[in-house]
């Protein structure tokens, strides 16, 4: 309990901010709902829960006085297979087309508040991440480590969106998953989509986190 007092007093303005955030993409949602009498947009809900884990695991690993390496190494692997649902929201922009012409912009407004704030909640994750890593490994190439981070969450959202994979199925059907996985880099030809879709998207990411951290650098 005291843990989580010190944690919400030293990450207030963090936490509030994304409060606002999914309070105003909840918002939008429900008059999007309500004008277009549809649910459609629902699973957004679902996805933004999934796009909290990975932040919820760094601000958790980081109330940890003494973190062992062991047990950092342990937060990292399962933060690592959660990580990519935060920047897959991003994608669900695909979804638009199926809505109300009429309302096409309130359904660009929706998708976008809720992938917004996901990426707020990635980059916030790969931060605390890099704090973490800094702290107990003191030799390690963080920012080459961050950026292949940033490639291989490209690579999730690859899986997750064109393939359907899910987080939890590298434990529930791992031998399709990793079969999946053998056949994209054993013939790069055959699956150039996903080469592209993964480069591309990495670089997106990479230019996003440069910006985040870079961004308080800029004076009025």
């Amino acid at each position: 309990m005291e843990a989580l007092k010190t944690l919400i007093q030293t990450r207030f303005k963090t936490l509030a901010l994304i409060l606002v955030a999914l309070s105003f993409s909840i918002i939008l949602l429900m008059i999007r709902m309500k004008l277009n009498k549809s649910f459609f947009f629902l699973f957004l809900i679902w996805n933004v829960f999934l796009a909290i884990i990975p932040y919820t695991i760094t601000m958790y690993l980081g109330t940890k006085t003494h973190l062992s390496k062991l047990k950092l190494v342990f937060g990292f692997v399962i933060w690592l297979l959660f990580l990519p649902n935060a920047p897959y929201i991003i994608t669900d922009l695909i979804h638009i087309r199926i809505g109300s012409k009429s309302l096409l912009w309130l359904d660009v407004l929706v998708v976008l508040s809720f992938a917004l704030s996901g990426l707020f909640l990635f980059y916030l994750s790969i931060i605390d991440m890099q704090k973490l890593m800094n702290s107990t490994f003191k030799k390690i190439p963080i920012k080459t480590i961050t950026i292949t981070i940033l490639f291989l969450c490209g690579f999730g959202v690859y899986l997750g969106r064109f393939l359907r994979y899910n987080s939890w199925e590298i434990i529930s059907q791992p031998h399709y998953l990793f079969m999946d996985i053998l056949n994209i880099i054993i013939t790069p030809f055959q699956n150039i989509n996903a080469w592209l879709f993964t480069l591309g998207f990495g670089m997106f990411l990479v230019v996003g986190l440069w910006m985040f951290k870079n961004i308080t650098s800029f004076k009025n």
